[in-house]
């Protein structure tokens, strides 16, 4: 039952990240503005909301203007029901108390977050404050919650935690763009990076930081070679950086144990 609750909360939550990117760029109320169709402006029904099968019904057109609209939107409702399962199942922590739920809780708004910032990137190359830095705000509180399940939390450890984390990942975006003048990360990645550090820690941000360029090197070289980006493409950042996250998140400690066994056998 609990699954099932997550996957109807993924697909609402990956509905309203559709809606909040729209009005973000659009410059609009994000909390009290209507959701409409993007062509032709028409305020949108309930009827026109319902996750998946409102898309499905509707043939993938507009009710009133009969344009099509974008399989982004039910791609990125079962993309978020999906992460939200998915989450669940590989959570690295047991759920046995009320700061494990409680940062559970964090991590599930962190995806929403993401997912918003994924998108953002993908169709415009920025990562908006409004979003980036109040996942840094919940970061802080998140420190402290995740440092408390393991062990009694001290002043100390809280302040070593939030530095080296921080240092480690967005201190690193931070000298790239400082050195490049912004022209190989944006600003945006240094901040980005440094909620990353505070909710991973160094060593998380560290491997965050390989699998991110990993990512973005298969990416980046097919594409070279095939001619479709040449030495001068743009290509936003921030989406390697957030699957990287995910899969330290959910995944981390098995790849650092699998990286030193394949060390050790070396």
């Amino acid at each position: 039952m609990f699954i099932i609750a997550l996957v109807l909360l993924g697909l609402c939550f990956g509905s309203f990240v559709g809606a909040l990117v729209w009005r973000l760029h659009e410059g609009k109320d994000f909390v009290s503005d209507r959701s409409r169709c993007e062509d032709c402006g028409h305020v949108l029904s309930a009827l026109d909301l319902v996750p998946v099968i409102s898309w499905v019904a509707l043939g993938g057109r507009c009710r009133y203007c009969h344009k099509k609209i974008s399989v982004q939107n039910p791609v990125l409702e079962l993309s978020m029901a999906a992460l939200f399962v998915l989450s669940y199942i590989y959570w690295p922590v047991h759920l046995n108390d009320w700061a494990a739920w409680l940062s559970f809780g964090l991590w599930l708004v962190y995806v929403v977050g993401l997912v918003a910032l994924f998108v953002y990137d993908m169709r415009w190359m920025l990562l908006p404050d409004v979003i980036v830095m109040s996942l840094v705000c919940l970061g802080l509180v998140d420190v402290g919650l995740r440092l408390s399940i393991v062990h009694h939390l001290t002043l100390l450890d809280y302040i070593r935690h939030i530095v080296l984390g921080a240092t480690a990942l967005g201190g690193f975006y931070w000298l790239l763009y400082t050195l490049s003048r912004g022209k190989w990360v944006g600003y945006g990645d240094v901040k980005l990076g440094v909620f990353m550090g505070l909710v991973l820690g160094w060593q998380g941000a560290l491997l965050t930081l390989f699998l991110a360029n990993i990512l973005g090197f298969i990416f980046v070289v097919p594409g070279l070679v095939t001619g479709k980006l040449t030495r001068q493409s743009r290509v936003p950042f921030g989406p390697f950086m957030i699957l990287a996250f995910l899969l330290v998140g959910l995944f981390g400690q098995p790849i650092l144990n699998w990286y030193l066994s394949f060390i050790l056998l070396k």
